[in-house]
C-alpha cells in the first residue's frame, strides 16, 4: 500500500493594522482665546477661514481638531481632511535621503504631532491616513485634483506664490472646505513680486462672503511664556519684518 504524506497548509500571518481613529477619541477642546473663539464660532457656520497672525496662537491646531470633528462624524457628508503645503525647502539643506514618500514625511511632522495630542496616541496620524481620513498634498503635485466632500487645510499660506494659493483654491469641488493657516511676516519668500502675490490672494479673500477672516495677536499666544515674551520683545524692537 502507498503511503500519501498529507501536505501542510501554508499559514499566512498577517500583520495587525493600526487601531482605527473614532470621533469618541478625539480629545474635546475649549478655546482659550477671544480669536480662537470666533473661530469655533465662523467654522460652525460653515464659513471658509482666512486664519492669520503670529505664531502659536493655535491656528492650525484649532483647524485641524475642528476638522477632524466633523470628517470622523459617520453622520457628516465630509469624508477626508487633506493638509496641504508647499515641500520646497526655504533654504539649501543639501540632498535628504529616502524615496519621495520618506521625504516628504518631514513636512508631516507637524500634523504627526497635532494629532498625537488630540488623539493622545502616537500612531493616530498614520491610523487616520491608512482609513482614509488624512492625506497629505504637496503643492507639487495639486494640479489636475478636485477635491470634493473634504475639509482642506492650507498651511503656511505665506510661503506660496499668489499661482500656487490661485492654484489650490481651484481644486474645491462640491461640498468642500477650505482654512489657510498663515503669517505673512513669517514669509520665507525671498522676491517682492511672490510676497506681494500672498497679500494680493488675501485681499481677494477678504473680498469674500464665503470667507471670514480672523486676525490673531500677540494676546492669542498659547504655546508657551517664553515664546509670548520673546515675540512681544521682537514687536517691540521692531524687528518683525
Amino acid at each position: 500500500m502507498t503511503r500519501h504524506t498529507a501536505k501542510q497548509k501554508s499559514r499566512v500571518v498577517t500583520e495587525p493594522g493600526p487601531r482605527k481613529v473614532r470621533i469618541d477619541d478625539l480629545a474635546s477642546l475649549t478655546p482659550l482665546t477671544e480669536r480662537q473663539a470666533e473661530t469655533v464660532v465662523a467654522y460652525n457656520r460653515d464659513k471658509n477661514l482666512l486664519l492669520h497672525g503670529i505664531a502659536g496662537t493655535g491656528k492650525t491646531f484649532l483647524a485641524t481638531s475642528l476638522a477632524l470633528e466633523e470628517v470622523l462624524d459617520p453622520s457628516n457628508d465630509y469624508k477626508a481632511l487633506y493638509f496641504v503645503r508647499s515641500i520646497v525647502p526655504t533654504r539649501d539643506i543639501g540632498f535628504l535621503k529616502g524615496d519621495d514618500k520618506e521625504k516628504i514625511a518631514v513636512y508631516e511632522a507637524p500634523y504627526k504631532a497635532i494629532c498625537g495630542e488630540l488623539f493622545n496616541r502616537a500612531d493616530s496620524y498614520d491610523a487616520l491616513k491608512t482609513q482614509g481620513a488624512v492625506s497629505f498634498i504637496s503643492t507639487s503635485f495639486i494640479r489636475g485634483l478636485t477635491l470634493n466632500d473634504c475639509i482642506i487645510i492650507v498651511d503656511e499660506f505665506e510661503n506660496l506664490s499668489f499661482h500656487e494659493l490661485d492654484s489650490i483654491i481651484t481644486r474645491m469641488g462640491n461640498n468642500s472646505k477650505i482654512i489657510f493657516c498663515g503669517d505673512y511676516t513669517q514669509s520665507d519668500l525671498t522676491k517682492t513680486n511672490e510676497k506681494n502675490g500672498c497679500l494680493d490672494f488675501m485681499k481677494i479673500l477678504k473680498s469674500m462672503n464665503d470667507f471670514t477672516f480672523i486676525e490673531f495677536g500677540i494676546e492669542d499666544i498659547v504655546r508657551g511664556k517664553t515664546v509670548k515674551n520673546y515675540i512681544i520683545n521682537k514687536y517691540k524692537l521692531g524687528l518683525h519684518i
